[in-house]
Order: structure tokens, then C-alpha cells, then sequence
């Protein structure tokens, strides 16, 4: 952490609009205000606000904006000049309705989708204004899952912190649990054993492949092909059972911990995943390949939902949505860190940024993972899996670890007593969800649904 004064707070502004930086987060506690940025490494520069202002980033770099309302409604942090001054998290508080943005036009009809959906999914308002059955605007209303996480870590022990951590998105727990591991360990100048930073990568490429295998059949059920549904669903439940198998856990929660991890992988575990690894490519190509073939999968997202290589770089888009529209970034390669600083990979990038260019970047993603986790079973080191870590006074540490969806970043400081005294966690949606706005505008509504899941944000992640 940096501590700037406010001249050097708006250089920082200015580097961010111009597009020399990259905004990685931006958060609050009482009196002072945090921002992340990337260059060629992570800088945390921090800004202290006696008077509970301070300049906003947003008022020149909009990809801030949703972050400085958040700090705002959280911890009473004024941005001074904040283009859009409306509550973000406090639902309920204002008697008032919520003002959402105007649109101008004959002809124009509004229809409102949520908080509550059909089906078992978290919730969101959407508001649609179209002109027939084309979107001439779409306004998204989150923080219904909102649930103070910033201040339940506040004097947490570590090891309720811990598990926090990995309920914050659940189908994304291994990778907060790696980010958050980490930045404890950054914090204190603990190593965990080469053997734990192995067998992290082997959970974090398990929870990608399960994930992304959910995804690519939901995007094909939305087009109408549950076919592809049924068979992907069918290998993402033949991972998540060798997870439990080999981790004790479907969704591996709590198996990542500071100091290593809480579980070591057997014989017969490294066995079943081998098998899973040989079943998947055996199946999952020829699913792919009725995918390319279907004429009406690619009629609907062919073309659908594009998202410009120019906002994936401004609002520095993470995970497939920035990788499918240009941006090669990932921050297993592009920040670097064990195992996958010894592992190789590549990072596949599209530039279409359309529905079907997503879709592929998760099927790409698949086959990579595979090919990660053979090289960290052949070269898994033996060991201890675990060291102790016991806090001890003031400390703090950041890091970031690539879930599925895109980069968690992770902040923590530990108070004088070894407790956490501040500690936040950042998802890759904060940045998507603004794009999913941009990327509907002039589809037709019925394309939204297939647009929204191939963005796939977290709502949870989001409204911490």
C-alpha cells in the first residue's frame, strides 16, 4: 500500500482514463479510500479522507463508477464529482422510487425484468426500454444479495475470515479461497509447501472445467439446443464428483486454506482424476463439434450480444468476456504466480465478442485446464501439505488469483492483535456486469437471456 495525497490521487485518475493503467478495484473503510491498479505490476494506492471526501475516480473513468457508490453507501466516502449520485446497496432505505436513467423517444415501451426470476438464481432488476422488440437500453439494479461482508471481516479470526472468504461466490469457492490464502501468506512471509501450491492449481483448473462445462450447455439451452444441456450437465456432475471423491467436497470449500491446504490428494485420487481427464476428452469434442454444425445454434449467437475490443480494455474486462473481445490478459500468465509460473499454457483470445466467441473461449479454456492438470499430477511434488500460520500483529497483503469467471483480487490488513482488521474481495463481475448493459443494446430482447449467460455474472461476488 502507497499512502498519495490528492494531487497524486488525480495523476492516477488521469492515467486511468488515458488508458496507461488499469483499474483492478477500488474500495473504503472509514476515513480512507483504497484503489488497485496494474501496470506491469499490482499497486495499491490509498488516499486518507478527513473529511469524508475525496476526488472521484468515475467522474473521468467510468468503470469506477459502481465501485465509489458502493464505497459511498458502505462507508459514508464522498466522491466529489461522481457522475451518478444514486444509492447503490441501501434497497428500501429511500421512500422514494429508485430514479433509474431516462430514455428519449417515440414509440419506446419499458419492460422490467426481477429482482425475482423464474428458476433458482440469484436476484437482479434489469430494465429494459425497447423500441418493438430492439433494446434501446438496458439498466441493471444489483445489490439484492448484499451482505456486509466488507464488515463481517472486520475483527473476524483468521479462520472465520477464511471460511467468508469462500462464501463469497460460491461456485467461484476454490479461487477466493487461493486469492485470499495468498494474501494472508503475502501478509505474514509464509511459504506454503510446493506440494499445497500444487494441489491448488489441481482444485482451482477442477472448479474452471466444471464451471465452464455448466456454462457452454446453458448458453446452448438458451439458444434452445437442451440437448447440449443434458450432456454437459452430466460431465460437470461427473467432475464435481471427483472432487468429492478426491477433496471431500463437490464444490472443494474449505480445502484451500492459508499456510497449504486442508486435504492431500491419495493415489487412487490422482487415479480418478487421470480418468476424468481421459473421459472429457473423449466425450466433450464431439459435443463441440454438433455445436459448430448446428445451424441454428450459430444463427442465434453468431453476431449476438458484441461487446467492443474498446470497452473489454477500458473497463478492464477479466476472464472470458475480456478474452473473447481482445484482451489477453489472465493473471495465472499475466501477474504470474505457484504453480502456474511453472506450468505452461496458453491463453486463448478471440476478437469477435460475441455470444458464440465467449462460448468458444470457455471450450478452449477446457482443454487447456486438462492439459494443466496432467502436468501438475506428473509433476506433484511429495510433502507436507500444510505449515501453521499464526498472525502476529500488523501486516498487510494483496493478491490475485484467476477464477473462471476472470481475476479475484484479495486486500487484507491484520490488526495488532492478529486479528483482520480490514479485508475486502474483489470479483471479475464488477467490471462485466456494466458491458452486459453495452453488449444487449440493439439485440432483441429475447437475445437476453442468451447474452446474460454468456456473460454469466456473479451476483453474489458482486454485491459483497
Amino acid at each position: 500500500m502507497t499512502l498519495v495525497d490528492v494531487d497524486y490521487w488525480q495523476v492516477a485518475i488521469r492515467c486511468l482514463a488515458a488508458g496507461e493503467v488499469t483499474l483492478l478495484g477500488l474500495w473504503g473503510e472509514p476515513g480512507r479510500v483504497h484503489m488497485a491498479v496494474f501496470d506491469h505490476s499490482v499497486v495499491v494506492l490509498s488516499l486518507d479522507c478527513p473529511n469524508g471526501h475525496y476526488p472521484s475516480v468515475g467522474a473521468l473513468h467510468a468503470p469506477a463508477i459502481r465501485l465509489e457508490r458502493a464505497a459511498r453507501d458502505l462507508f459514508g466516502l464522498d466522491p466529489v464529482g461522481l457522475p451518478d449520485t444514486r444509492p447503490w446497496l441501501e434497497h428500501g432505505a429511500n421512500p422514494t422510487a429508485y430514479p433509474f436513467l431516462p430514455v428519449e423517444g417515440e414509440g419506446l415501451h419499458q419492460i422490467p425484468v426481477g429482482p425475482v426470476h423464474a428458476g433458482i438464481i440469484e436476484p437482479g432488476h434489469f430494465r429494459f426500454t425497447a423500441d418493438g422488440e430492439t433494446v434501446v437500453r438496458l439498466e441493471q439494479r444489483l445489490g439484492y444479495v448484499h451482505k456486509g461482508i466488507d464488515h463481517l471481516m472486520h475483527g473476524a479470526t483468521l479462520d472465520q475470515a477464511t471460511r467468508l472468504a469462500g462464501r463469497v461466490s460460491g461456485d467461484s469457492t476454490a479461487a477466493y479461497a487461493f486469492a485470499f490464502a495468498r494474501a494472508v501468506e503475502a501478509a505474514l512471509g509464509v511459504e506454503p509447501p510446493p506440494r499445497a501450491a500444487w494441489l491448488r492449481g489441481v482444485m482451482a483448473e477442477m472448479e474452471r472445467i466444471a464451471n465452464h462445462l455448466g456454462d457452454f450447455g446453458a448458453i446452448c439451452n438458451d439458444a434452445s439446443f437442451s440437448l447440449m444441456l443434458a450432456h454437459c450437465a452430466m460431465l460437470r456432475e461427473r467432475v464435481l464428483r471427483c472432487a468429492v471423491t478426491c477433496f471431500g467436497h463437490r464444490l472443494m470449500m474449505d480445502r484451500i486454506v492459508p499456510g497449504g491446504v486442508a486435504v492431500d490428494l491419495t493415489e487412487d485420487g490422482i487415479a480418478g482424476i487421470r480418468s476424468l481427464i481421459d473421459e472429457i476428452r473423449a466425450r466433450f469434442p464431439a459435443l463441440v463439434d454438433l455445436y459448430d454444425k448446428t445451424a441454428s445454434l450459430q444463427d442465434r449467437t453468431v453476431g449476438t450480444g458484441i461487446l467492443s475490443a474498446d470497452l473489454a480494455r477500458r473497463f478492464g474486462a477479466g476472464g472470458y468476456v475480456g478474452r473473447a473481445s481482445g484482451r489477453d490478459f489472465d493473471a495465472r500468465r499475466s501477474i504470474g504466480y505457484p504453480p502456474y509460473d511453472r506450468l505452461h499454457f496458453e491463453v486463448p483470445v478471440l476478437t469477435e465478442g460475441d455470444v458464440n466467441a465467449r462460448a468458444l473461449i470457455r471450450v478452449k479454456e477446457i482443454d487447456q485446464s486438462l492439459s494443466l492438470i496432467e502436468q501438475m499430477l506428473n509433476q506433484l511434488p511429495v510433502g507436507e501439505v500444510r505449515v501453521a500460520v499464526e498472525p502476529h500483529g500488523p501486516a498487510e497483503g494483496l493478491a490475485i488469483a484467476e477464477a473462471f469467471r476472470g481475476d479475484v483480487l484479495v486486500w487484507l490488513r491484520f490488526d495488532p492483535a492478529g486479528g483482520i482488521d480490514r479485508c475486502h474481495l474483489r470479483d471479475a463481475s464488477w467490471f462485466q456486469w456494466p458491458l452486459l448493459e453495452a453488449a444487449i443494446e440493439g439485440n432483441i430482447v429475447a437475445d437476453f437471456p442468451l447474452c446474460n449467460k454468456s456473460f454469466n455474472c456473479s451476483y453474489s461476488g458482486h454485491d459483497l
